[in-house]
């Protein structure tokens, strides 16, 4: 008998989001990681629904014990290697954990009986934006080794479904952000120099104009294509439909935190320095709003204002260096 929600990638930063808000609704969870993180093994003391499991997904040996001890009624499937750069720096890598590792979770369903996978791909299958704001039926022709991947477990998804009646949803995101991101981007980068008191200035990027999604959006979006009875489509977007440059990031930053000495100069914006971006916009939210009734808490600037705030608590936190009471 199926026995609650398997969740990959659960020890990372939003997988284990995704853990934590299942839990607190009180699902039963089965959280799969390489290792688990400290902040999982947190939760499973605070939780006794949840179960951690550390298992390689590349492994099928692995894969298919997990799916037989924990018999899920659905997967949340989060692992992957992330960005555009990484996965470029280990390109069969990623695409043995990308791709192949999906692959062997999609087997696996097959044959244990469980049904739906809720998959979190990213607006990088579009490759190049044809226009301003795009949706879901937008041409997926990625141009980077990350966005291929994902493509290509978004099209085992697909046949899977047609052959053997899995239902496997795509949720779409595109550049998530929030409170302890471990990845050295914007905005992270802008808020944690102006924290620290020291100027950030990219020499070039400023004018990529791209849809930024709170990570607590993102993990609603996706309980909500996770609880959706019946889906008329295998793909929505879960974002924000608004897409500001990254100037304006900066910009915005330096309003909540005064002092701060930011900026980015125009020009194409390149991932981890080396890797020219595609061409972006915003994702069109209209299905995700109509169907699954989606509707995003935190446009840019509120969502900045809760990561600065987060961001100085968790600080202060670490180093004991409260601010006075006013």
């Amino acid at each position: 008998m199926a026995q609650g929600i398997l969740v990959t990638g659960a020890s990372g930063w939003l997988g284990s989001a995704i853990v934590e808000a299942l839990l607190a609704r009180g699902d039963t969870v089965t959280g799969l990681d390489l290792r688990s993180s400290a902040a999982a093994l947190a939760l499973a003391q605070k939780y006794p629904s949840l179960s951690l499991v550390e298992a390689d997904l590349g492994e099928w040996g692995q894969v298919v014990d997990v799916f037989g001890s924990a018999q899920p009624r659905a997967v949340i499937h989060t692992a992957a290697i992330v960005g555009v750069a990484p996965a470029a720096d280990i390109p069969i890598k990623a695409l043995r954990v990308n791709t192949e590792a999906s692959v062997n979770v999609l087997e696996a369903m097959r044959l244990s009986g469980t049904r739906r996978l809720i998959y979190v791909s990213t607006e990088e299958t579009y490759g190049d934006f044809t226009a301003p704001i795009i949706t879901e039926d937008h041409p997926q022709k990625p141009n980077s080794i990350y966005g291929l991947t994902k493509l290509a477990t978004e099209h085992y998804g697909r046949i899977f479904a047609e052959r053997y009646g899995l239902e496997c949803i795509n949720v779409r995101t595109c550049w998530v952000y929030g409170p302890d991101i471990p990845r050295a981007r914007v905005p992270k980068i802008f808020i944690d120099a102006a924290l620290d008191g020291v100027p950030c200035h990219l020499e070039e990027g400023g004018d990529l104009a791209v849809d930024q999604v709170h990570i607590s959006d993102t993990v609603a979006g996706v309980l909500l294509a996770l609880d959706k009875e019946h889906h008329r489509y295998d793909a929505y977007h879960i974002a924000t439909g608004q897409a500001p440059t990254i100037a304006d990031v900066a910009r915005i930053i330096g309003e909540l935190i005064p002092g701060a000495d930011l900026s980015a100069a125009p020009g194409r914006y390149l991932h981890g320095g080396r890797f020219p971006t595609a061409r972006k916009g915003a994702l069109d939210i209209s299905r995700a709003r109509r169907e699954l009734g989606y509707a995003p808490r935190y446009d840019l600037r509120a969502g900045l204002e809760q990561t600065v705030l987060a961001t100085r608590a968790e600080r202060a936190a670490r180093t004991g260096n409260y601010p006075p009471d006013p």
